[in-house]
């Protein structure tokens, strides 16, 4: 494995060297594990003009032995004089020789930036801007596959939870029982705090689980992901709580669940990510719900759980193969409550089968 995050240094490095900068401080935690496959608590990376170093903020137990390049990493690892990494960092890049330092500027704050640039005065600072998070959008096979194990993951904890009792039990209870559920099955934890919305609050994106009570005639939307040797997947899904959903509640789950299934059956590499999103959109919009629609209708996942590209109307770039997803429009009608469905695909040519569904539970409008 050591010799994936070597490639994936080096295509960094080819980057840096057609920009005019010799050297590059990684310092955003999902791209520090991306490229060295670790990340410790408050660690960057230094891509050094000479030798590449990971430097540690203070002592830490599971690090590689201080100084000798780990097997795994293929990495030398120094402990950062001071606590603070990206300074020691710096320090280190001059120490090599650099002349330019290319840096995050979009994760530093601008009090750390102004510690590097008096650390180490000679260095020119540049910007490397998102040069590491769009090495990140296009996943290999094994970045695949273990947000797939994470999908699976995801399934059969939600998959148990339709099986119990939930009339009475508030958001709150079932949003935990859901994470704990996550953890029992293999995950490292939730991808992000999972989403239970009852009655008027469901089919609100984002929605924070409160104290209210599941109760008969209710939508009931669920989102939560799982988070797997650091990959986070997502799945949304919205029932009915009780034995005959009102007409209204299959009117809007059809017309949500058409616009969902536009929107999977519109990614295939070389679409743009607006006519992606625009393909979801326009069966909610005309069917009058244009001002009820989210800013985006999916985005991608991997390290993160809101990575790009973005699937929005705005957005520029078209989607490649091997580019993890999720396509979820909702609508939510203040008062009454909505519905939202989400899957997490990963792009795949028509020669191959076309979009691989990760998250598999039935998207049928189930009355629990």
């Amino acid at each position: 494995m050591s010799e994936v995050y070597a490639t994936r240094r080096a295509q960094l490095r080819e980057r840096c060297n057609a920009a005019g900068t010799a050297a590059a401080l990684i310092s955003r935690p999902a791209n520090v594990r991306y490229l060295a496959a670790a990340a410790p608590q408050g660690a960057v990376l230094l891509l050094g003009k000479s030798q590449d170093l990971l430097v540690c903020a203070g002592p830490l137990d599971d690090r590689p032995t201080e100084g000798r390049p780990d097997e795994t990493l293929a990495l030398h690892v120094l402990p950062a004089p001071g606590g603070d990494s990206a300074v020691a960092a710096a320090d280190l890049a001059g120490g090599q020789g650099a002349e330019s330092l290319a840096v995050e500027e979009h994760h530093l704050t601008v009090a750390r930036h102004r510690a590097l640039s008096a650390a180490a005065p000679r260095l020119r600072l540049a910007d490397l801007g998102g040069a590491v998070e769009q090495l990140r959008v296009v996943k290999d096979e094994e970045e695949i596959s273990c947000l797939r194990i994470g999908a699976e993951i995801a399934d059969q904890a939600l998959g148990e939870l339709l099986e119990s009792i939930l009339v009475g039990r508030t958001e709150r209870h079932l949003a935990l029982e859901l994470e704990r559920r996550l953890v029992d099955h293999g995950a490292d934890g939730p991808a992000f705090p999972t989403s239970v919305a009852t009655g008027p609050n469901s089919g609100r994106r984002g929605h924070r689980p409160t104290d209210r009570r599941v109760e008969e005639g209710d939508f009931l939307s669920v989102c939560l992901g799982a988070t797997y040797r650091g990959y986070r997947c997502e799945i949304g899904r919205t029932f009915v709580i009780g034995t005959s959903p009102a007409d209204w509640q299959i009117e809007l789950y059809d017309l949500v669940f058409a616009a969902q299934r536009a929107g999977r059956e519109a990614l295939a590499p070389g679409a743009a990510y607006r006519e992606v999103d625009r393909a979801a959109r326009q069966v909610l919009g005309s069917a009058g719900y244009a001002e009820a629609l989210p800013p985006l209708t999916g985005h991608g996942v991997g390290l993160e759980i809101d990575e790009d590209p973005q699937l929005a109307p705005a957005a520029m770039g078209k989607l490649d193969a091997c580019v993890p997803v999720t396509v979820e429009p909702g609508v939510h009608l203040p008062g009454r409550g909505g519905v939202r469905i989400d899957d997490t695909l990963v792009v795949r040519p028509e020669a191959d089968g076309g979009p691989e569904l990760l998250t598999i539970t039935t998207k049928e409008l189930l009355a629990l």
